[in-house]
């Protein structure tokens, strides 16, 4: 039976925790956290009426810190709430009920509900369950790791896309216009409405020692961007200039995170975000991050018009699924 994070939290109330969840000292949130500062990243209000100003915004945010915040961004508030409410219903059913959602033993997906991501670097975990499925493109959905409880979690969930991708399209058009392309060649570059829009629900619950765990280590996403919906328990923290720092949550946002791939398709112009989770003492902490990234035959390297004499690839060009292989598992690219 694979041990969940949410079964020894419920054994480890005021105790301590098992020890393959401590963090060595250099990465403790209590010890490396910069305190009594929340990081201002950048909020971009997409409903503004100066479209170019709006641009000008994102690309900068995504040279100068590879994330941002937005509001206004056209997702009702009633959706984002609805998806909030089927996964948290989800993460508290019985764990045999979660388990018909399991991950596939010996499968290459990272696809259904876990504990396990990654190569898990002196055997420590991360506090944290999590469900993975893709809800883009419908040829790409595996429907068994969706779960059939709550009843409404599919529609809610295909509403929720449905006003994402519009979003990201969005996003997408603004980073191209950036790099001095036509507004559609870079997510023709990233591979087109193929793109896999790969849902993550974090589940991290209370932990009677947040200052000595992590939820998830520090990393850069693989995706070309990550669009990600938190709930109002703080945890999200970034790398700036040598140091962490908690980033402000704010109502009703959605946090942009660039990618490993966009940073590769720019040649560097943006830059992928180094990031981090902690949990709270309290509370459950939960977010929903959804990560777009290419199919995994599709090749990814810095865009051709990007390159010349003058400004040589940084990056090696390679199939995504080569790429998400050495990635998890801490091989050099």
């Amino acid at each position: 039976e694979v041990l969940r994070v949410q079964t020894v939290a419920t054994q480890s109330k005021d105790a301590s925790i098992p020890s393959m969840f401590v963090r060595p000292k250099t990465e403790q949130p209590g010890l490396t956290t910069v305190r009594g500062v929340e990081l201002e990243v950048p909020i971009i209000d997409l409903s503004g009426s100066d479209e170019e100003k709006v641009l000008r915004e994102i690309v900068e945010a995504s040279k100068e810190w590879g994330m941002f915040q937005v509001v206004n961004h056209e997702i009702p508030v009633e959706v984002i709430a609805k998806l909030q409410s089927v996964g948290k219903h989800f993460f508290e059913l019985p764990q045999g009920e979660k388990e018909v959602c399991g991950k596939i033993d010996g499968s290459d997906s990272v696809e259904g509900y876990g504990t396990k991501l990654q190569k898990e670097v002196n055997g420590k975990k991360g506090w944290v369950d999590h469900l993975f499925h893709i809800i883009w493109p419908t040829s790409a959905i595996n429907y068994r790791f969706w779960p059939k409880n709550p009843p409404s979690y599919r529609e809610v969930n295909e509403e929720y896309g449905k006003y994402l991708r519009s979003v990201g399209d969005k996003l997408f058009k603004s980073l191209s216009i950036g790099l001095g392309l036509e507004e559609n060649e870079l997510k023709e570059a990233a591979g087109g409405d193929d793109m896999i829009h790969l849902l993550k629900i974090n589940y991290y619950p209370p932990c009677p020692c947040p200052e000595l765990v992590l939820g998830v280590p520090p990393h850069t996403d693989m995706s070309f961007m990550t669009i990600l919906v938190p709930n109002e328990v703080q945890g999200l923290q970034a790398f700036r200039d040598g140091h962490w720092y908690d980033v402000k949550y704010v109502p009703n946002a959605l946090v942009i995170h660039i990618g490993d791939q966009m940073e590769i398709v720019s040649n560097g112009k943006y830059k992928a975000v180094l990031h981090r989770t902690t949990v709270n003492k309290e509370e459950t902490r939960m977010s929903w991050p959804v990560f777009i990234e290419p199919q995994g035959h599709h090749e990814v390297g810095p865009h051709s018009k990007l390159v010349n004499h003058d400004n040589p690839p940084k990056y090696k060009t390679k199939k995504y699924k080569d790429y998400a292989y050495c990635k998890l598992n801490k091989i050099p690219q």
